[in-house]
């Protein structure tokens, strides 16, 4: 009997490491959830960032050419117009 007592004692013993290296991986399982959230998240942002910046650029890339459009036209009518100055007598 007392070799039984033994035995049962040792599995009991197993038992309670089991438990503890279950709870290990669980926590484990959990933080590198999190981490793979985290990054999924900042991959997501990373990109939205790229697509917000090439946005931009392409918006200030029309605006510019928009603006030397508007800026020939009105090289254009100075040049049309004549200037008219007045003489100045003395």
């Amino acid at each position: 009997m007392p070799k039984l007592n033994e035995i049962t004692g040792e599995i009991k013993a197993l038992h309670t490491r089991i438990d503890g290296v279950e709870k290990e991986v669980a926590s484990l399982r959990s933080e590198t959830m999190t981490k793979f959230e985290a990054v999924e998240v900042d991959g997501r942002l990373t990109g939205l960032d790229a697509k917000v910046d090439v946005k931009f650029d392409s918006l200030r890339n029309e605006m510019i050419s928009r603006f030397e459009a508007v800026d020939s036209r009105f090289d254009s009518l100075e040049v049309r117009i004549p200037v008219m100055g007045k003489k100045v007598t003395a």
